[in-house]
Parts: C-alpha cells; structure tokens; sequence
C-alpha cells in the first residue's frame, strides 16, 4: 500500500490571501487653505469575497495620516468590477477622524465613499489611481466635507 500526501496543496489551502494597498496622495485638495499630503494603508482578505447582485464584494480596513497630523480609521465595504486587466473598485467605509493640526471635518464619525481605478503590473501587484470623499452626512454642526485623490499601489500576499 502506497500513501502519498501533498503538503503544498494544504498549505494553499490553508494559506489566507490578503492584499494591501499602499496609497499616497493630496487630502482635500479641493481646498487651498487645507490640503495635505496623505499616506495610507488599506487590508483586504480574499478569501472574504462574495458574489452578489451588486458585484464582488469584500470588507475593507485601513487608514491614513496627513502631513497636518490628521488621521482616518475605517472599516467598511468594496466592490469588485473586472474589466480584463483594469478593475473598478468602489467603496464605502464609515471611521474616525481626528483633525490633528489639520481641516476639522465637524464629526468624529465621518463617511468615506471612493472608486478606484487599478490595471495588472503582475498576478499579484496593482497599480491605480483613486479619489474619495468624507462626509459626516450632517451629524455634526458643520459638515464641510474633503476631496482627496491618490496612487495606490495594491499587492497580494
């Protein structure tokens, strides 16, 4: 009798897919007195994709940091549309933000919505461009909101 075991098709099996994108841009660029630079990280996990009707959707968590010391934490939702070797990735992630030295938003419970436009540079590494807006929906006393772009730089491990 001959017993065989493929120790590399457990590990893949067990192995958790994640990717991290990398992102930097301009934080509400869309107002000279506030803008800042900005650096981000965001996590997604493959293997919690689900097909729907609206798409590939998958949770999101990430973060990011101004040069003014301002910072968002969020956790929320993306969708996912191939298109051959670009994907249309929008999102919605509510979180919380603390301006720092940086534009008071009104809220500490703000949401950001956003798309992302990524193409292939290999079968684990994006590269794309992204722009969002964060709003506190009014919750606050004031709600000027911020338009922010990046480049994102997205690799699976």
């Amino acid at each position: 009798m001959l017993i065989s075991f493929n120790f590399k098709a457990v590990a893949d099996e067990n192995l958790s897919e994640t990717e991290l994108n990398f992102y930097t841009g301009m934080f509400d660029f869309s107002d000279n007195k506030q803008k800042a630079g900005l650096f981000g990280l965001e996590h997604q996990n493959e293997q919690l994709f689900r097909n729907s009707a609206l798409g590939k959707l998958s949770p999101i968590t990430g973060g990011f940091l101004t040069e003014n010391n301002a910072f968002y934490l969020y956790t929320g939702v993306q969708a996912e549309y191939d298109l051959g070797f670009i994907k249309i990735t929008p999102s919605f992630a509510p979180g919380y933000y603390n301006y720092g030295n940086g534009k008071d938003l009104g809220y500490p419970l703000e949401f950001k919505s956003e798309v992302k436009m990524s193409f292939d540079l290999s079968e684990n590494s994006h590269l794309g461009m992204s722009y969002n807006h964060i709003s506190n929906a009014s919750l606050g006393t004031k709600n000027p909101g911020a338009n922010s772009y990046m480049i994102n730089f997205l690799k699976k491990f």
